[in-house]
This record gives C-alpha cells, sequence and structure tokens, in this order.
C-alpha cells in the first residue's frame, strides 16, 4: 500500500493532520453497527469499563513504580488513571472501534494521512479508548483532533487514562521484548504529563 509511516518526516501540517485523522474517526464511528454487538466476539477490553481493567493496571503501576530506574513520574501517572476511574460511566453508544490508531498504523503521502491500516482490533464499544494515541503525536494535532472531534472534558479524561493505561503496560510487558515500542510508550507518557501540567 502507497504511504509512509507517520512521523515528523512524513507529515507537514500537524494540525491538518490532526483534523484528518477526526475525520476518519468520525466516519468509522458514524457507520451503522448492522446488529453487532460485544456479545458477537467483538469485545477488547479498550472499549470497555476503565474500571473493569483496574485490577491488571494496577499490576503494571506497580511494576514501572519497582523497576522503572530513571525519573518518569508513575506517581502522577497512576494518579490520573484514578482520578478517571472515579468519572461517570460512559453513557455514549457504542461504536465500531479500530482500536490502535497509533503513528505505525497509519500512512502518510505529501505530508497528508492517505490510509489507516492493521484492523485485527477491530472491536465494538465505547469510543472513548479510541482517542488515546492522540497522544503520539504533536500538540498541533491534539488541538485540531480535539476541536474536530468537539471533545468534552469527561471524555477527554478517559481517553488519556486508556493511553497511561497502554502506556504502563507496554513499558512493564515489552521491557525486555520490544524496546523500540517501549520508548514509544515512554514518550507518549512524558507527552501526557507535560499536556496535563498545561492543560
Amino acid at each position: 500500500m502507497d504511504g509512509t509511516e507517520v512521523d515528523a518526516n512524513a507529515v507537514q501540517d500537524w494540525a491538518a493532520f490532526g483534523t484528518e485523522l477526526a475525520t476518519f474517526v468520525h466516519e468509522l464511528h458514524d457507520i451503522d453497527l448492522m446488529g453487532a454487538s460485544r456479545a458477537d466476539e467483538l469485545s477488547w477490553y479498550r472499549g470497555g469499563s476503565l474500571k473493569d481493567c483496574d485490577e491488571d493496571f494496577s499490576t503494571y503501576f506497580a511494576d514501572c513504580r519497582t523497576t522503572t530506574a530513571d525519573d518518569l513520574d508513575v506517581e502522577t501517572l497512576e494518579q490520573l488513571w484514578r482520578a478517571a476511574i472515579r468519572l461517570p460511566e460512559p453513557s455514549s453508544p457504542h461504536v465500531w472501534l479500530h482500536g490502535d490508531l497509533r503513528p505505525a498504523n497509519l500512512l502518510a503521502t505529501k505530508g497528508q494521512l492517505h490510509a489507516v491500516i492493521d484492523f485485527g482490533g477491530l472491536s465494538v464499544g465505547f469510543p472513548a479508548a479510541e482517542h488515546a494515541p492522540i497522544w503520539d503525536l504533536p500538540a498541533p494535532a491534539r488541538q485540531a483532533y480535539w476541536n474536530a472531534m468537539n471533545l468534552d472534558d469527561l471524555t477527554w479524561a478517559q481517553s488519556r487514562a486508556w493511553a497511561i493505561a497502554v502506556g504502563i503496560a507496554g513499558i512493564s510487558y515489552y521491557r525486555n521484548k520490544w524496546p523500540a515500542f517501549v520508548a514509544e510508550c515512554r514518550t507518549r507518557l512524558e507527552t501526557i504529563l507535560t499536556d496535563a501540567a498545561t492543560r
């Protein structure tokens, strides 16, 4: 398939890219479920409740607190996660979810979004987790995405919690298996900390 994996060399205008990605997500989420449900083997944890994942992710947070020998502020990240768990449960209807819109699954041509690949995580569920990979993109893309999706503060906080959880789990689980992904997760978490301190 034509296109280059999305990175700083592949995208010319990050704000425009954020809007393009939001357009894709809007269109995906607007597709009729045609009777599909999470009970039809279309259930993935990222489309469910944060509370349901707390036990598993608590283990990953504990592991990172004891084994991450650097300045990553795991404590603050866990506080953001726990604050999101205390928020009201999602009330939005279920939608189709790609499930993993990280830059490695986005292709660009001529500086613009060209394709979304890897639908292996296609599922049905609440949309909050779908927005989590936006923290893998530069600030102009995040802001443009926020604006185009018209996300409320509740959804943003829940999306950020999913971004934190997947990042922490990635560092813990892949520490000695996939260094490149661990670095990607760490960059995401550092971005979240910076963003949370200024938003």
